[in-house]
């Protein structure tokens, strides 16, 4: 390795850990500029104000104390119950926030500022529990609204059980005004169960769960919870009999609030980073999404337009509301956090139409459950969409073939592995011909090599590449090479390279499941742990992206010496790209990274077996043979000479 080279890899780790560095002061300067005025404002007494401003500071720094006090303090001051700011902070204990009165029950000061549900303000805190062999989800009647979602069958990295969200930190509610100008937030107010019993198993049959808030004597808000066995959908119909006198009759839409947490899940936070996002459907037409992978603190878009559904999407899981009829539009974000126990913060605002009469229904679902295409596409309503395995040509080579191949072994074979290596040996056969024919091309341009050096040495000087590119050309003519024979085959192959890059991280069939060293294949494998973080690397070492790596430089080596890759130049590329493709891969899922080893080892032995079937001797006599001949010029050659005439230009000598 040359100085420039050293000095080139050098740059590089310098400018990453000088990215990060400053990436790290300007959170700091951010969370310092906004808590300086959040303080100002909670010393001149605004302090609705100031919450906010403590509320937006905690996005930078999700679990500084300081801003968490604050909030906290605040919300007593208010005389609010909850706040969904901070998890941990407000999970805590809800009697730091509302006057307990007896057992059981609590109540949120001046009730007076609720108007006709004044009476809302006390309730019972004991949880309703709604389950099947699928998900177990806990109903709260305060804002009547579930407040965790469990999904059996699947835990998380660290084997604790999968829950989706849960604690005081979600917000699920209606927000509208009254006809005496009362704001109302369902999600504040407790609602009432109308049954007695607090336990529902769908086993056999649908269970459903109905909770009431009541505005006085006959008018109310019902809840119903519907679950059917063996399904992760519940249904979930909101009913508002007599509030048209409740109501502000100039009201024609209500706005349904949902905020959420969502917790790291996977051990790869990275990889989980790269595929959790706010998906939602046009109503009655396609599937749109906040940007993957975006590096932006904060994410948001207003939507004019009607939708059918809004998807908060985690790698491997999604929450999922659902309407049977249309949101009337939406407001979506997703905030990033630094939390090590969450990845975002979502928060939707989409209008419901509400129509002022003595009873108005609307019916809505809400999935809870995997990312598993087949689940999904049960559902309808384009749900399997949520999982994205790119656009165009490669989504559909991955939804239509990849897929289904993969389902198929899926019910032969247990290992998942073996799964990986016999789909990669039915690629390759599938692309055999287009392959041998590259790695003919590739054999016969090694043939000639020498001759092609001898060019090279006729015509040394700069002013003469023209004339060593036609000679060259020519020489391959002669010969019966194509030197694009070995480009195109491999072009044509990419879309089956990009698809097997969308498909792996994606594909919750390999989540947890062990192979070899590998104790989970959806995520990155270590064999050594760093004591230390390198940027874009991380902090640990992978087998199979070093594998992948060495494997890719010795198929490159072997293939590429006869594509000019004996220069400088092209040389420091063939050692350069797989390590940069190293570094950024050493935290995808193992099953992606082992893929691409197989693939490479595959390519190495089928470009040897190649060679066999390539006799020198026979495209040399070919080459000489053809020499005798008259070179026959092609139609585009014959153009441009015909040009160049008209010109007065004449062609060269050959």
């Amino acid at each position: 390795m040359d100085k420039n080279t050293i000095i080139g890899i050098v740059l590089i780790f310098a400018i990453f850990i000088g990215f990060s560095m400053y990436n790290s002061s300007r959170l700091n300067k951010s969370y310092e500029k906004i808590m300086i005025a959040a303080d100002s404002l909670y010393a001149r007494g605004e302090m609705e104000n100031a919450r906010a401003e403590y509320i937006n500071a905690l996005r930078f720094k999700p679990n500084e104390s300081a801003a968490v006090a604050k909030v906290n303090e605040i919300n007593r001051i208010l005389g609010f119950v909850t706040d969904p700011v901070q998890p941990e902070a407000v999970r805590s204990d809800l009697q730091t926030q509302a006057a307990k009165t007896e057992e059981g029950q609590v109540s949120i000061p001046d009730s007076s500022r609720y108007g006709a549900f004044g009476g809302a303000t006390t309730g019972d805190t004991s949880m309703i529990t709604l389950e099947n062999k699928r998900i177990k989800l806990k109903i709260s009647p305060r804002g009547g609204r579930i407040y965790s979602a469990l999904i059996k069958n699947y835990y998380t990295h660290d084997s604790l059980p999968l829950i989706l969200f849960s604690g005081d930190s979600t917000v699920f509610g209606f927000n509208f005004f009254t006809v005496d100008n009362k704001a109302i937030q369902t999600n504040n107010l407790f609602f009432r169960p109308v049954s007695g019993n607090r336990y529902y198993f769908a086993e056999t049959e649908a269970q459903s769960v109905v909770m009431q808030l009541s505005a006085g004597s006959g008018k109310y808000i019902e809840y119903k919870y519907t679950l059917e066995p063996d399904r992760y959908v519940v249904d979930f119909d909101v009913a508002f009999k007599s509030m048209d006198g409740v109501i502000a009759s100039n009201q024609n839409s209500i706005t349904l609030d949902w905020r959420m947490y969502v917790p790291q899940q996977e051990k790869g936070r990275q990889n989980e980073d790269n595929y959790t996002t706010i998906k939602y459907k046009y109503y009655q037409d396609d599937v749109d999404q906040l940007r993957l992978r975006s590096n932006k603190e904060t994410d948001k878009a207003d939507i004019t337009t009607k939708l059918s559904w809004i998807a908060y999407q985690d790698q491997f899981f999604s929450s999922v509301l659902i309407t049977n009829d249309f949101f009337l539009n939406g407001s979506v974000q997703s905030t990033r956090l630094t939390s090590p126990k969450y990845t975002r913060y979502f928060t939707s605002e989409v209008g419901v139409p509400f129509n002022h009469s003595a009873e108005s229904l609307i019916s809505m679902k809400l999935y809870y459950g995997p990312n598993q295409i087949s689940t999904l596409k049960k559902e309808g309503m384009q749900l399997d969409k949520i999982v994205f395995l790119g656009k165009n040509i490669i989504g559909w080579i991955n939804r239509f073939v990849i897929i289904s191949v993969f389902n198929w072994l899926e019910k032969y074979i247990k290992s998942y592995g073996l799964i990986i290596l016999i789909l990669t040996i039915l690629i390759k056969i599938v692309l055999l011909p287009l392959t041998f024919k590259s790695y003919q091309s590739q054999a016969k341009m090694q043939v000639l090599k020498p001759l092609v050096e001898e060019i090279a040495k006729k015509f040394p000087k700069k002013e003469d590449a023209i004339k060593k590119q036609q000679a060259t050309m020519d020489l391959y003519k002669r010969a019966g090479v194509n030197p694009m024979g070995g480009c195109l085959p491999m072009l044509l192959q990419m879309p089956i390279l990009f698809a097997m890059f969308r498909f792996f991280p994606v594909s919750i069939e390999l989540r947890q499941e062990p192979f070899l060293w590998a104790t989970d294949l959806s995520t990155y494998d270590s064999i050594l742990t760093l004591p230390f973080k390198i940027p874009m690397y991380g902090d640990h070492v992978s087998l199979f992206t070093l594998l992948m790596t060495a494997s890719t430089i010795i198929t490159m080596k072997m293939s590429g010496t006869s594509a000019g890759q004996d220069q400088p130049g092209m040389k420091l590329m063939m050692y350069m790209m797989p390590v940069m493709f190293m570094v950024i891969l050493n935290n995808f899922s193992a099953g992606l990274t082992y893929y691409y080893f197989l693939a490479n080892i595959i390519t190495y032995l089928q470009n040897l077996l190649s060679k066999r079937f390539i006799n020198a001797e026979k495209v040399l006599a070919t080459l000489e043979e053809n020499k005798k001949k008259p070179l026959k010029k092609s139609k585009w050659q014959q153009r441009l000479e015909a040009a160049a005439k008209q010109r007065g230009i004449q062609p060269p000598r050959r």
